[in-house]
C-alpha cells in the first residue's frame, strides 16, 4: 500500500509575499490542506488563486483528528499542515501530529520558511550564537516559577506575548530577572506597522506605557552574565 506524506508548510507572519515558491508548489500538489484557521488560510490561497480541500486542524480539535489523519495518511494522501502565520508546531498545533505520523511510519517534510522569533532575534542586537525559545509564558499556573527558572538562564531568551500581557510580563522580567538587563520587543513583523524597540527593561515598560500596545509582540531577552 501506497503511504502518503505529512508536508509542514510555513506560511507568512504579515506579509504575503513571504511564502517560498516550493511552499506554494506543495500548497498546488498536495491533496488536502490542515489549517489551524480555514479563514485564515483561505485567504492566503485565495491571493495565489490556489483550490485546494481545506480541513480544520487546530488546538481544541487535534486530538480527535489525530487518527482519522494517520488512516487518510496511511491510505496515501498527501496532505500539508499550516498554521495561521509561521512555521507548523512552533508554538502552534503540529507537535502531535507529527509525532503520531512518525509511530505510525509516516514520512514527514518540513519546509524552511517563516517564523517570527528569527528576525527578532537577528534585530535585537543581543547575542544569538546560543539561545532559548520559550514561547508562550504560563498565563497563571507555574507563572512564578518559570520566572526563576529563566532568571538563572544565561543564554538569549525569546518570548511570544499577546498585547494585553506584554506590561505584566515586562514588569514582571524587571521583578525577577533586573530592570537593567537588555531587552528587545518586536511587533507586527514584516507588516506596515513594523517596530522594533530595544533597550533596558524598565525604559521598555515606560515605553509602553504610553505608547499603544497593539499586534503580535516578540520578547528577546539578555541571559544572565
Amino acid at each position: 500500500m501506497q503511504t502518503g506524506k505529512l508536508i509542514l508548510i510555513p506560511t507568512p507572519i504579515g506579509n504575503l509575499e513571504d511564502i517560498t515558491l516550493r511552499g506554494l508548489r506543495m500548497l498546488k500538489e498536495v491533496d488536502a490542506i490542515l489549517a489551524e484557521d480555514t479563514r485564515q488560510t483561505g485567504k492566503l490561497l485565495n491571493h495565489y488563486q490556489i483550490s485546494k480541500p481545506l480541513w480544520s486542524y487546530h488546538a481544541h480539535n487535534e486530538h480527535k483528528q489525530v487518527a482519522h489523519l494517520i488512516e487518510e495518511l496511511q491510505s496515501g494522501k498527501q496532505l500539508a499542515l499550516v498554521s495561521d502565520a509561521g512555521t507548523p508546531a512552533i508554538s502552534d498545533p503540529g507537535f502531535l501530529l507529527v509525532r503520531e505520523c512518525l509511530k505510525a511510519g509516516v514520512a514527514v517534510e518540513c519546509l524552511p520558511g517563516a517564523t517570527a522569533f528569527v528576525p527578532a532575534l537577528v534585530k535585537s542586537g543581543l547575542p544569538s550564537d546560543a539561545f532559548t525559545f520559550l514561547g508562550f509564558l504560563p498565563e497563571k499556573k507555574g507563572r512564578q516559577t518559570a520566572f526563576k527558572q529563566i532568571s538563572l538562564l544565561e543564554q538569549t531568551m525569546i518570548f511570544y506575548e499577546s498585547p494585553h500581557r506584554l506590561l505584566k510580563t515586562l514588569t514582571q522580567m524587571a521583578e525577577y530577572l533586573g530592570s537593567d538587563r537588555q531587552a528587545s520587543v518586536s511587533r507586527e513583523l514584516t507588516k506596515i506597522y513594523e517596530e522594533t524597540v530595544n533597550g533596558p527593561i524598565h525604559e521598555l515598560i515606560t515605553y509602553y506605557t504610553t505608547h499603544p500596545i497593539k499586534g503580535e509582540f516578540v520578547l528577546v531577552v539578555e541571559g544572565k552574565k
